[in-house]
């Protein structure tokens, strides 16, 4: 009787625990992040979908830097961890990037795994875990890191906050905030629900994804793009659910971008341009895309 007691005891107190856990991974999520070493711009990165592999259950990564759909995440609630799978023709390679079950004092090897920080940043030491509160008016807990004595990689600090992820990019746990380098978490985004803000290079948050926005009768075959290097512009039609319009160039570095807030149209000045190939890639409320080419001369 003893043993079955104490097996409910321990049962209720780790479900008890467990809900103290704030998950990462809403069905939707929403990454906004704010660089201005070309002038300040503002990338946004959302879940879109949900797929089986290796045997887990995933939600797809895509937006600005991952637009191959060959970037996962999953979470495992229960364990307070979070994995990124990189898909590739070679194999599948997995790598955790959070444990938020680390205590002070804890260590962990840090992974930045399709980002523009080091890959193996070595391993990092649990200072401090700060509970502070975030937009909704909550206490959240926020995990501060310093580099192990050990670590000959890696010269700054990290923070994580539950619920939220980096304050750099979601794939780089240990990358540095910094808003004139690859950039800082502006706002973040769960089922279109305000959940972070830093309001240091920005005037407001606003989502990209919009929920229960009705598109049935809309299809991006709809939109219609005229290029006239005559008149130096070009103009698209029929964008009234049309949220935003990206500009890249050959190389696929985004030259441009519009924010579109119920207008049918768009005409934009394309002298200032060098001549060559162009992509604009248009994005609904919910984010389904289309990208055309166009000719600038």
């Amino acid at each position: 009787m003893k043993k079955r007691l104490n097996f409910l005891f321990y049962f209720f107190s780790s479900l008890l625990f467990s809900q103290d856990y704030v998950p990462l991974l809403d069905d939707y999520n929403e990454w906004q992040v704010t660089h201005c070493y070309f002038g300040c711009l503002t990338d946004f990165y959302y879940t879109d979908g949900d797929t089986i592999t290796d045997g887990h259950n995933y939600k797809i990564l895509d937006g600005y830097h991952f637009i191959s759909r060959s970037i996962l995440l999953r979470e495992d609630i229960l364990e307070k961890k979070v994995f990124l799978n990189f898909i590739q023709e070679t194999g599948n390679t997995e790598y955790l990037l959070y444990d938020f079950s680390l205590n002070i004092n804890d260590s962990i090897d840090m992974k930045n795994p399709i980002s523009p920080f080091i890959l193996d940043a070595g391993y990092y030491n649990l200072d401090s875990i700060v509970s502070r509160p975030l937009v909704n008016g909550n206490d959240y807990r926020h995990f501060y890191f310093s580099p192990s004595e050990s670590n000959i990689v890696s010269t700054t600090n990290a923070i994580w906050i539950e619920g939220a992820g980096s304050l750099s990019l979601i794939t780089a746990p240990s990358g540095d905030p910094d808003i004139n380098e690859v950039g800082h978490l502006s706002c973040f985004y769960k089922n279109g629900d305000y959940f972070y803000s830093n309001l240091d290079s920005i005037d407001s948050c606003e989502p990209n994804i919009i929920l229960n926005i009705n598109e049935n009768n809309y299809t991006l075959s709809n939109i219609i793009v005229s290029n006239n290097n005559m008149l130096n512009n070009c103009h698209l039609i029929n964008l009234e659910n049309i949220k935003l319009i990206d500009l890249y160039d050959i190389n696929g570095r985004r030259v441009n971008s519009y924010r579109n807030y119920g207008n049918k149209e768009l005409i934009f000045d394309t002298s200032v341009y060098k001549a060559g190939i162009y992509f604009i890639t248009v994005y609904t409320n919910r984010l389904n895309k289309k990208t055309i080419k166009i000719l600038i001369e």
